[in-house]
C-alpha cells in the first residue's frame, strides 16, 4: 500500500518537493476586503501579494471545508494528514471531519495530525513522515514518533512589515511604526501548544540572526542527522544568510529553503521568514 500526505496550503512546498515527497495540498482561501483568492497551484503569487501591500481592508484567510479533505482522502484511501495548528485554524478540524464523512463511505486509513506550527513547520513534518514510510516503519509507531517529534519541533518567524497584522486588527498602528522606527525584528513562534509567543525584540538584522542562533544552540536534541526548513515570502538574500550561519555552527544534514505560497504570505507579510527545525 502507498501512503500519501495530505498537508493544507499552510505548507510552505514546491511543486518539485510535492513529487519528492508524495504530496497533496488542500487549499485554503485568502480575502483582501471582498476580493477572494484560493491558494492553490493557479494563484498568480506575485500579483497577490502586490495587491495584499495595496490593500488597506483587512485581511483574512478561510481553511479548506470539510468535504475538500474527503474528496482527497477518498481518492488516495490511505495518508497521512498535516494542518496548521488547530490554535490558528480551523483546518484541522475540517480534516477531521472529512477523515469521519470519507470512513462512512467505505474503508480509508488515514491519521491526521495537528502540527501545532504551520510554514516550514508542517514541511518539516511532511519530509520527516516520508522518511518514516521509505524505512518501513508501522503506521501506529509513525504516529508515535511524529507525535513526540511535534512536541519537539522549533517554529520561529520574523516579520519584516506589520501592516497586515494592523490589517487584521493584532497591532495597533502606534506599535507598528514604533517598531519600525527603532528597527526592532520581533522573533515569534510556536509557543509549544500551537498559539504564537514573542520570544525576542532584537534591533537590526545582525542581532536578530544571532538570538535565533542562540535558540538553535539552547535546543536541548543535537542538530547532527536533523533536517531544517527555512521558508521566506520574497527574501531569498536573509534565507541564505539565515541557511549560511547555520551551517558555520551546526551540523543539520539539510537545510531546504522555500518560498511562501498566499496563506504564509499574507501573514508573514513582504520579506517575512519562517524557520523551523
Amino acid at each position: 500500500m502507498e501512503y500519501k500526505i495530505i498537508v493544507d496550503s499552510c505548507c510552505d512546498i514546491t511543486p518539485q518537493l510535492e513529487e519528492r515527497l508524495g504530496v497533496i495540498s488542500v487549499p485554503l482561501t485568502m480575502m483582501l476586503g471582498e476580493k477572494e483568492f484560493t491558494d492553490d497551484e493557479n494563484l498568480d503569487l506575485p500579483g497577490f501579494i502586490a495587491e495584499m501591500k495595496a490593500c488597506t481592508e483587512k485581511v483574512s484567510s478561510a481553511s479548506p471545508s470539510p468535504f475538500a479533505f474527503q474528496e482527497v482522502m477518498e481518492a488516495v484511501k490511505h495518508a497521512f494528514v498535516v494542518t496548521i495548528s488547530s490554535q490558528l485554524s480551523g483546518s484541522y478540524s475540517s480534516a477531521g471531519l472529512g477523515k469521519k464523512h470519507a470512513e462512512e463511505n467505505g474503508i480509508i486509513d488515514v491519521h491526521v495530525f495537528d502540527s501545532k506550527s504551520a510554514s516550514a513547520g508542517e514541511l518539516l513534518l511532511a519530509i520527516k513522515i516520508r522518511e518514516m514510510l521509505s524505512k518501513g516503519m508501522p503506521k501506529e509507531q509513525i504516529i508515535k514518533a511524529v507525535n513526540s517529534f511535534i512536541n519537539g519541533m522549533k517554529t520561529y518567524f520574523v516579520l519584516e512589515r506589520y501592516d497586515n497584522l494592523i490589517k487584521n486588527g493584532r497591532l495597533n498602528k502606534i506599535a507598528g511604526k514604533i517598531i519600525n522606527a527603532l528597527n526592532i525584528k520581533l522573533i515569534m513562534g510556536a509557543d509549544g501548544n500551537g498559539t504564537i509567543a514573542l520570544f525576542a525584540k532584537p534591533r537590526g538584522t545582525k542581532q536578530m540572526i544571532e538570538k535565533l542562533m542562540s535558540f538553535i544552540g539552547n535546543r536541548e536534541k543535537p542538530t547532527t542527522g536533523e533536517t531544517m526548513v527555512i521558508s521566506h515570502c520574497n527574501n531569498s538574500s536573509l534565507a541564505k544568510q539565515l541557511s549560511d550561519a547555520v551551517k558555520k555552527q551546526f551540523d543539520f544534514k539539510e537545510i531546504i529553503i522555500v518560498p511562501t505560497k498566499g496563506v504564509i504570505s499574507l501573514y508573514a507579510d513582504d520579506k517575512g521568514i519562517v524557520l523551523a527545525f
